[in-house]
């Protein structure tokens, strides 16, 4: 199993998790809300004459645990889907082996689900 985390712009989260179930078929994430910055180091505004600096810009965290040979289907989704067509702050997509996933309600193991599915 996978976890592919992604950060991006809060206006992009349904069509990047429309993007991944159309690609790949799966449905399940958890989506965070968050605030943070990359290289551009957040934005200025002007508001009544006055200069204000926005360090932390509001962003989503996107997570999904998706088979082995899902991962690079969905990541390719991602990073297609995420893409603004703005110079930077589109965000970052990573992977993370994981270990023992089980549901809660069942008491099964996911890759028990996924085959049974």
């Amino acid at each position: 199993m996978v976890k592919v985390e992604a950060v991006v712009i809060r206006e992009r989260v349904e069509t990047v998790i429309d993007a991944v179930e159309q690609s790949t078929g799966h449905v399940g994430v958890t989506v965070i809300e968050a605030i943070g910055h990359g290289r551009q180091r957040g934005v200025t505004h002007e508001y009544r004459g006055r200069i204000f600096e926005s360090r932390f810009l509001p962003k989503s965290l996107l997570v999904f645990v998706v088979t082995d040979e899902q991962a690079d289907p969905v990541v390719a989704a991602i990073v297609d889907s995420a893409r603004s067509g703005n110079e930077s702050g589109d965000g970052i997509v990573w992977t993370s082996p994981v270990e023992h996933v089980t549901h809660n309600r069942t008491g099964l193991k996911l890759e028990e689900v996924e085959v049974g599915a």
